[in-house]
Protein backbone atom coordinates (compact mmCIF):
# COMPACT_ATOMS: atom_id res chain seq x y z
CA UNK A 1 0.00 0.00 0.00
CA UNK A 2 1.51 3.44 -0.78
CA UNK A 3 2.14 5.91 1.88
CA UNK A 4 0.92 9.67 0.79
CA UNK A 5 2.68 12.67 1.99
CA UNK A 6 2.84 16.30 1.02
CA UNK A 7 5.76 18.86 1.78
CA UNK A 8 7.27 21.83 0.07
CA UNK A 9 9.18 21.30 -2.36
CA UNK A 10 13.21 21.89 -2.43
CA UNK A 11 15.78 22.68 -4.79
CA UNK A 12 16.47 19.09 -5.17
CA UNK A 13 12.98 18.59 -6.27
CA UNK A 14 13.13 20.88 -9.40
CA UNK A 15 13.39 18.08 -12.05
CA UNK A 16 10.46 15.86 -10.08
CA UNK A 17 7.85 18.76 -10.19
CA UNK A 18 8.89 19.53 -13.90
CA UNK A 19 8.04 16.10 -14.94
CA UNK A 20 4.73 16.58 -13.76
CA UNK A 21 4.39 20.04 -15.04
CA UNK A 22 5.26 18.77 -18.14
CA UNK A 23 2.44 16.28 -18.67
CA UNK A 24 0.02 18.91 -17.50
CA UNK A 25 1.51 22.30 -19.80
CA UNK A 26 3.33 21.67 -23.33
CA UNK A 27 6.63 19.83 -22.53
CA UNK A 28 9.86 22.75 -22.07
CA UNK A 29 13.75 21.98 -22.30
CA UNK A 30 13.62 24.75 -19.91
CA UNK A 31 10.95 23.86 -17.16
CA UNK A 32 13.41 22.18 -14.65
CA UNK A 33 15.41 25.63 -14.72
CA UNK A 34 12.19 27.57 -14.42
CA UNK A 35 11.38 25.23 -11.36
CA UNK A 36 14.89 25.99 -9.77
CA UNK A 37 13.85 29.72 -10.13
CA UNK A 38 10.49 29.06 -8.65
CA UNK A 39 11.53 27.01 -5.68
CA UNK A 40 14.34 29.91 -4.87
CA UNK A 41 12.21 33.00 -5.05
CA UNK A 42 10.70 33.96 -2.09
CA UNK A 43 7.56 35.42 -4.27
CA UNK A 44 6.44 31.65 -5.37
CA UNK A 45 6.26 27.99 -3.68
CA UNK A 46 6.07 24.55 -4.84
CA UNK A 47 4.22 22.03 -3.05
CA UNK A 48 4.65 18.20 -3.75
CA UNK A 49 2.49 15.09 -2.94
CA UNK A 50 4.50 11.86 -2.61
CA UNK A 51 3.98 8.34 -2.46
CA UNK A 52 6.38 6.26 -1.67
CA UNK A 53 9.31 8.72 -1.86
CA UNK A 54 7.77 9.30 -5.45
CA UNK A 55 6.36 12.81 -6.72
CA UNK A 56 2.52 12.04 -7.70
CA UNK A 57 1.47 15.58 -7.69
CA UNK A 58 2.39 19.05 -7.54
CA UNK A 59 1.03 22.57 -6.58
CA UNK A 60 2.78 25.92 -7.78
CA UNK A 61 1.65 28.88 -6.17
CA UNK A 62 2.56 32.54 -6.24
CA UNK A 63 2.45 36.34 -5.22
CA UNK A 64 0.72 38.27 -8.24
CA UNK A 65 1.13 42.43 -7.56
CA UNK A 66 -0.39 43.46 -10.91
CA UNK A 67 -4.37 43.07 -11.82
CA UNK A 68 -6.05 40.18 -10.81
CA UNK A 69 -10.13 39.53 -12.43
CA UNK A 70 -12.00 39.65 -9.22
CA UNK A 71 -9.29 41.23 -6.46
CA UNK A 72 -10.64 43.07 -3.65
CA UNK A 73 -7.97 43.67 -1.51
CA UNK A 74 -5.14 46.22 -2.05
CA UNK A 75 -2.05 43.75 -1.26
CA UNK A 76 -1.01 40.98 -3.58
CA UNK A 77 -3.11 38.05 -3.87
CA UNK A 78 -1.70 34.47 -4.13
CA UNK A 79 -2.01 33.12 -7.46
CA UNK A 80 -2.32 29.05 -7.79
CA UNK A 81 -0.26 29.27 -11.41
CA UNK A 82 0.06 24.95 -11.62
CA UNK A 83 -1.51 21.92 -9.69
CA UNK A 84 -1.12 17.90 -11.13
CA UNK A 85 -2.06 14.86 -9.98
CA UNK A 86 -1.42 11.46 -11.65
CA UNK A 87 -4.47 10.03 -12.94
CA UNK A 88 -3.68 6.71 -10.76
CA UNK A 89 -3.98 9.28 -7.56
CA UNK A 90 -6.98 11.33 -8.68
CA UNK A 91 -10.36 11.49 -6.84
CA UNK A 92 -8.51 11.01 -3.46
CA UNK A 93 -8.70 14.38 -2.06
CA UNK A 94 -4.77 15.09 -3.32
CA UNK A 95 -5.19 18.53 -5.41
CA UNK A 96 -7.32 19.43 -2.59
CA UNK A 97 -4.49 19.26 0.27
CA UNK A 98 -1.79 20.49 -2.18
CA UNK A 99 -4.36 23.80 -3.00
CA UNK A 100 -4.80 24.06 0.92
CA UNK A 101 -1.10 23.96 1.35
CA UNK A 102 -0.86 26.41 -1.24
CA UNK A 103 -3.40 28.98 0.53
CA UNK A 104 -2.11 28.25 3.67
CA UNK A 105 1.18 29.50 2.14
CA UNK A 106 -0.50 32.73 1.05
CA UNK A 107 -2.24 33.65 4.30
CA UNK A 108 1.24 33.29 5.58
CA UNK A 109 2.41 35.92 3.04
CA UNK A 110 -0.08 38.57 3.73
CA UNK A 111 -2.45 37.73 1.36
CA UNK A 112 -6.66 38.17 2.09
CA UNK A 113 -7.39 36.74 -1.37
CA UNK A 114 -6.35 33.32 -3.30
CA UNK A 115 -7.09 33.41 -7.24
CA UNK A 116 -6.51 30.82 -9.89
CA UNK A 117 -7.48 30.39 -13.83
CA UNK A 118 -8.53 27.73 -16.22
CA UNK A 119 -9.16 27.25 -19.73
CA UNK A 120 -12.09 27.42 -20.78
CA UNK A 121 -12.54 24.15 -22.20
CA UNK A 122 -10.98 22.23 -19.18
CA UNK A 123 -14.66 21.34 -17.36
CA UNK A 124 -12.32 19.16 -14.94
CA UNK A 125 -10.67 22.19 -13.75
CA UNK A 126 -13.74 24.28 -13.76
CA UNK A 127 -15.13 21.68 -11.42
CA UNK A 128 -12.26 21.33 -9.22
CA UNK A 129 -12.41 25.16 -8.84
CA UNK A 130 -16.24 25.37 -7.95
CA UNK A 131 -15.24 22.22 -5.61
CA UNK A 132 -13.04 24.29 -3.77
CA UNK A 133 -14.58 27.10 -2.60
CA UNK A 134 -13.56 29.73 -6.20
CA UNK A 135 -16.18 31.45 -7.32
CA UNK A 136 -15.54 32.17 -11.05
CA UNK A 137 -15.00 36.15 -11.55
CA UNK A 138 -14.92 36.51 -15.04
CA UNK A 139 -14.40 34.95 -18.62
CA UNK A 140 -12.19 35.88 -21.66
CA UNK A 141 -10.93 35.02 -24.62
CA UNK A 142 -7.34 35.89 -25.71
CA UNK A 143 -6.37 37.17 -29.36
CA UNK A 144 -3.10 37.40 -30.94
CA UNK A 145 -2.05 38.97 -34.37
CA UNK A 146 1.06 38.90 -36.18
CA UNK A 147 2.56 42.21 -37.16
Amino acid sequence: MNSLSFRRAELSDALSAAALADKMWSPSDDREEEFRCLISSPESAVFLAEADGEAVGFAQCGLRHDYVEGKDSDGPVGYLEGIFVEEAWRGRGVARMLLTFCEDWARGMGCEEFASDTELHNEEGLRFHLSCGFEEAGRIICFLKKL
